[in-house]
């Protein structure tokens, strides 16, 4: 799977712990989609970001709203499909219920993909209505989704519409967050979303092979592929995004930055492992690096980069950004643009 453990003060999913069943394959789908933390239908899956939460009662918002203006009350966050062809040691999930055969699987088109997406994030936050926390406005907000994170578990990319799910979205004017781990080039190249964020956890095959334990053969191979199909991108941003792990894979900073520049990416994430989840059972808690160690390997990295410029940091989800500007923002997430003044039940 793609980085999905964005560490924040909640406990849920991308922003810390998430008590997944253990169990494994249904005949229908891992037994996570069982999960009391997953909603779904079919295939589709969703489940409440804490910083969702946290967004709706005052608390904060993820730091995709500082660097790239995502409102994150008002953010899905989903897959199509929850199989994956890789292990990755510090994924939260638990790898028994992780299929990856997609043989049998009934795939819902991209349009039924939506629809089930916005349903699941209104039942997911229905609850929030009663919140005394909570204000009316900003409820109301979150029940009219204006961007998607498809994030959530598993690899987008195994799901056989994939670029047709991203338009289907895009027609609904809702932002596309697609992240994947890069192992389907020929797919992302025909996928063109809001932002496209590909995992590059190992800057050679050897640290790949023990860190990522895909189970393909060819995966390093269609990652480094996916870098030049990334390179070829001129209207999708790119973005590639590493899981530092102290004692795995935070080292050799020059061979990252080499790696990253074979993509021309516009923004590099690198962001600290966090010890929850499965993960505790792969990993020991002295893996997770602390905040200034994530900063300051990144600014290692960005020494070799000279054209990255700025090193943002977030020390609540231990987070740095290299870029080329200190403009970050997606252009049409801007509050003068047409996309906000669209939106019927905005208050600003």
């Amino acid at each position: 799977m793609s980085n999905a453990a964005d560490s924040g003060p909640d406990a849920s999913s991308e922003d810390g712990d998430v008590d997944v069943n253990e169990d494994g394959d249904d005949g229908g789908g891992p037994m996570q989609v069982d999960s009391p933390n997953y909603h779904h239908e079919n295939h589709t899956a969703a489940q409440t970001c804490g910083w969702t939460a946290n967004a709706l009662r005052g608390e904060g918002k993820c730091y995709k709203n500082i660097w790239y203006g995502i409102e994150s009350h008002r953010c899905i966050q989903m897959t199509p499909v929850v199989r994956c062809n890789e292990r990755c040691v510090f994924c939260w999930r638990d790898h028994n219920g992780h299929a990856y055969e997609l043989e049998g699987v009934e795939w819902d088109d991209p349009e039924a993909v939506v629809d089930a997406s916005i349903r699941l994030q209104k039942k997911l936050l229905s609850g929030f209505g009663g919140n005394d926390q909570v204000p009316r406005s900003v409820f109301e907000e979150a029940m009219e989704p204006r961007h998607v994170a498809i994030s959530l578990d598993g690899e987008p990319s195994l799901y056989p519409y994939l670029p047709e799910l991203l338009e289907a979205f895009h027609d609904r004017d809702v932002t596309t967050f697609l992240v994947s781990n890069g192992t389907r080039p020929e797919v992302l190249r025909e996928c063109d979303p809001t932002q496209l964020y590909v995992s590059v956890d190992a800057p050679e095959r050897w640290t790949f092979d023990q860190v990522v334990k895909a189970m393909e053969d060819d995966a390093w191979e269609h990652l480094v592929d996916t870098m030049d199909v990334l390179a070829e991108k001129d209207e999708t941003r790119t973005v590639l995004r590493t899981t530092l792990i102290d004692g795995e894979n935070m080292r050799d900073p020059d061979w990252y930055a080499a790696f990253y520049q074979r993509a021309d990416p516009d923004f590099v994430e690198l962001k600290a492992y966090m010890h929850v989840g499965h993960s505790r059972g792969r990993l020991d808690r002295s893996s997770m690096p602390d905040h200034e160690d994530v900063a300051d390997f990144a600014r290692e990295v960005a020494s070799y980069m000279p054209e990255f410029t700025e090193v943002k940091e977030v020390p609540a989800s231990r987070v740095a950004l290299l870029s080329k500007t200190d403009d970050t923002w997606v252009p049409k997430l801007k509050k003068d643009s047409s996309f906000w003044e669209r939106d019927p039940v905005s208050s600003d």
